[in-house]
């Protein structure tokens, strides 16, 4: 049959991203305490497409994506992105898989445990030159303003909000992304609040909950450098950028605060063999 999508184009626009979006796809990603975790990921697939190309062929995304149908991580995403450059003939793959991660979270006086879920995003992308690998993780959270706290003369406001933590690791002696678990993420933005969120709570254990954000009272800029200073102090993080969101329980707005770092180039170049596609 006529092949449309390998016709040529001669409008000189060159295409920096041509995919999928949207996908809902079973995967498996690894878990910590489980060692595996199947969920339900919303899925955008994607290359360049020169200039002289007039479309790409949407059916290889679904045809290497099923090819690779299983664990989804940032040991798996580079294949993928490989074979997607390798099938489509492209200098440059995209990948963006978007799901929820569950964990099982014990009260903290009843020991009532309930499942709650995270927000998880894994961003990858492979060039001729250079491929990457990002995580990024939403975690609730609860929050106690200090200002209340100071000038009222009993109780302070809280509310729940939510810490973005994103993350690139440094590389291997094989090239490949240090592994840095989601639960990891997850202990860094809870112990950097007020106090974590849980599914189920008795009154025993909204009582300690309550009090534990009142001890530890921490504004948005509080939640954003407390998250900051732990992940320099990790040396497998080369790029951080870490967002608090507080839903204000007084205000008709919310407060936020963000910041990002990279770590000075001190190591050693990916060593990965990067895949055979097309280069200028």
């Amino acid at each position: 049959m006529v092949d449309i999508q390998g016709g040529t184009d001669t409008r000189q626009v060159p295409l920096q991203k041509v995919g999928v979006r949207d996908l809902r796809y079973p995967i498996v990603v690894l878990d910590r305490e489980n060692a595996r975790q199947q969920t339900v990921a919303h899925i955008e697939m994607s290359v360049s497409l020169p200039h002289h190309f007039r479309g790409t062929h949407m059916s290889r995304f679904l045809e290497v994506l099923n090819e690779h149908r299983g664990e989804v991580t940032m040991r798996t995403i580079p294949q993928i992105l490989a074979d997607l450059r390798r099938r489509l003939d492209a200098e440059t793959a995209q990948m963006s898989v978007r799901f929820p991660y569950f964990l099982e979270r014990r009260a903290p006086s009843s020991g009532k445990s309930g499942l709650l879920d995270y927000e998880c995003t894994f961003s990858g992308m492979m060039n001729c030159g250079s491929d990457d690998f990002v995580v990024k993780v939403d975690v609730p959270v609860t929050s106690l303003c200090p200002c209340s706290k100071a000038i009222s003369d009993y109780g302070a406001h809280n509310q729940r909000g939510y810490v973005g933590i994103e993350v690139r690791t440094e590389r291997e002696e094989d090239g490949r992304p240090a592994l840095m678990w989601i639960e990891e993420i997850i202990e860094v933005a809870e112990t950097s609040a007020s106090a974590p969120i849980y599914p189920l709570l008795k009154r025993d254990d909204e009582r300690h909950v309550t009090m534990q954000a009142f001890d530890n009272p921490a504004f948005v800029e509080d939640i954003v450098r407390n998250a900051a200073m732990k992940l320099r102090q990790d040396a497998r993080v080369q790029f951080f950028s870490v967002e608090a969101v507080n839903h204000e329980s007084i205000h008709n707005h919310n407060a936020f605060a963000m910041t990002s770092w990279t770590r000075p180039l001190a190591h050693t170049p990916s060593t990965a063999v990067k895949p055979p596609g097309r280069c200028s």
